[in-house]
């Protein structure tokens, strides 16, 4: 018998040594549960991903002293490590085995991912050579996150008589993730018939989402495994004399049987697992940087209701401050619906006008304005005048403004420059706005929170009389349909008119994303829950005359 513990942790990208006191008690607990192995993600001792620190000679000088003390630790148990490794003037994306406490093998991942959010060739040298390890009589070869999407490393471990496979992720979140690994799966357990033991990161960093959802397939690529998504968790997993897979769970937890397993065919774009993706990118993006406490914007519109709630799920009403920002043309029931909403949530709310600052500055400007229509620029004021306060506000009290603009916002530029984009992280950034009202009705399953009106009311900014979205933008149900085309799947304007959209309203749905680019670079980072965002894996020129 073997006993395994997959250790699926949530690590803090550069700090090292927190890290490696994380990794270290974990190996202890797992020596005196008599464990014979344990597993822990890619790239765990620096978190994914470290960036430029990995350049830096202090950075690599503390990881390798960090390793040395963990391999000190590493006495009765194999521990499988993802680290950097530095060799020659090469750094290498690497899977450390410690045993005894040495440093017994190495593998180098080969394939060096360089599309969407990865850019992984301009830091590491890609391995070459498979890894088989043996471990109490089985032959385990070892592989790291990308290995797994090519065939090459499986059928190089099957070539070496692998009887298990181990995989070690840092693969982040987007909703079609789950499903994707599925297929990958499939097909590669098609090929080799190997049994595979996936050890996924859990956690946020910046703009990265990691999911967790660890799991284990036979040789048929049946799930016999699943640990919790968006959530730390210790796989257990036994191997009998006739290597049959055992497994019940997490460490001291009932078992988790293959029924009860989320991934095995799971939904597209699930409500339930993009919210829960977001409460952890908020709470890791605030908790990282030691951050006290956050404030908002709350408009009574449905973007800042559900950051409102997606924040108190993060953190705690106590760390969460709202701020209502009326002006002449504010409803009632916005503000009305606002307050509902801080109530609900037991949120500390404060009223503050924009009328005063805004007449100061309409007054200050009129000699500049002087026959000159009034336009958007008055629209924009108001705006302004709102993320003036909040940014006074978060200076004075210690605070980090979230921003509410959505990714349809973001992608037409349908949001103010240093007014409504003011701030440090937009929780939104990658959720288009028809997800928003499936997430909105999916909190208000759990409790309600979000008055019905919010979410059945025409959108608005109520920047001007009577004014919807729908004066300026098409209907959002075919305006996110056009986006998803044209941003994720890189259709030609020509490809979104064949599939029965105005040719008049693509033009225009184009032309908005071209303009918008240079506010998307000055935007506030965010979580990406989408295949594509608009940041790391879309990289468009601002002056362009494509």
């Amino acid at each position: 018998m073997i006993k395994i513990l997959l250790a699926q942790l949530n690590f803090a990208t550069g700090d090292i040594t927190a890290n490696a006191d994380k990794i270290i008690a974990v190996v202890e607990k797992a020596q005196q549960h008599h464990a014979d192995m344990i597993v822990f993600p890619e790239l765990a001792l620096t978190g994914y991903t470290p960036e430029d620190l990995l350049l830096r000679s202090d950075f690599q000088d503390s990881v390798k002293t960090a390793l040395r003390k963990i391999q000190t630790c590493c006495k009765d148990i194999y521990c499988i490590l993802g680290t950097p490794r530095f060799e020659d003037d090469h750094i290498y994306n690497s899977a450390i085995v410690m045993h005894h406490s040495q440093q017994m093998a190495h593998y180098d991942k080969q394939e060096l991912p360089n599309y969407g959010v990865f850019d992984e060739p301009r830091y590491f040298t890609a391995g070459t050579q498979p890894l088989v390890v043996t471990i109490k009589n089985r032959r385990f070869a070892i592989i790291i996150c990308e290995d797994l999407w090519s065939a090459r490393a499986s059928h190089q471990a099957k070539a070496e008589g692998a009887e298990f496979i181990i995989c070690l992720n840092a693969s982040p979140f987007h909703y079609d993730k789950l499903q994707q690994r599925h297929d990958v799966i499939a097909q590669r357990q098609s090929e080799i018939s190997v049994p595979i033991f996936y050890v996924n990161l859990v956690g946020a960093q910046d703009e990265f989402v990691f999911d967790g959802g660890s799991f284990v397939v036979n040789a048929q690529g049946e799930h016999l495994a699943q640990a919790k998504f968006f959530e730390e968790d210790l796989l257990r997993i036994e191997i009998d004399e006739q290597n049959n897979i055992i497994s019940d769970g997490f460490v001291g937890a009932t078992r988790r049987s293959p029924s009860s397993i989320q991934n095995k065919r799971a939904t597209r774009r699930s409500p339930l697992l993009v919210y829960k993706a977001l409460v952890l990118a908020v709470r890791d993006y605030i908790g990282k940087n030691n951050i006290a406490r956050v404030l908002l914007g709350l408009s009574g519109g449905i973007d800042s209701a559900l950051v409102l709630a997606i924040a108190v799920d993060a953190l705690g009403a106590a760390s969460v401050r709202a701020i209502l920002m009326p002006s002449r043309y504010t409803s009632p029931h916005s503000i009305e619906d606002a307050e509902l909403e801080a109530q609900a949530l037991n949120v500390d709310y404060s009223i503050l006008s924009i009328e005063p600052a805004y007449t100061a500055f309409m007054q200050t400007l009129a000699p500049e304005f002087i026959g000159l229509k009034t336009d958007l620029t008055e629209e924009n004021l108001q705006a302004r005048c709102r993320g003036t306060l909040l940014m006074a506000l978060a200076n004075k009290t210690n605070a980090l403004v979230l921003t509410t603009g959505n990714k349809t916002e973001m992608a037409v530029g349908y949001a103010t420059l240093y007014g409504d984009m003011a701030g440090g992280f937009d929780v939104l950034k990658d959720v288009p706005k028809m997800l928003v009202y499936e997430l909105a009705t999916y909190r208000n399953k759990i409790s309600a929170v979000i008055p019905e009106r919010v979410i059945t009311r025409a959108p608005t900014a109520e920047l001007a009389p009577d004014q919807t979205d729908q004066d300026t933008l098409p209907p959002y149900p075919i305006l996110d349909e056009i986006l998803e085309r044209y941003v994720e799947h890189d259709q030609t304007a020509a490809e979104i008119i064949a599939a029965g959209f105005s040719a008049e309203v693509v033009h225009n749905v184009i032309q908005l994303v071209k303009r918008a680019e240079y506010k998307r670079r000055q935007a506030a980072p965010g979580p990406r829950v989408t295949p594509r965002g608009l940041s790391r894996d879309r990289r468009y020129p601002i002056t362009s005359g494509f």
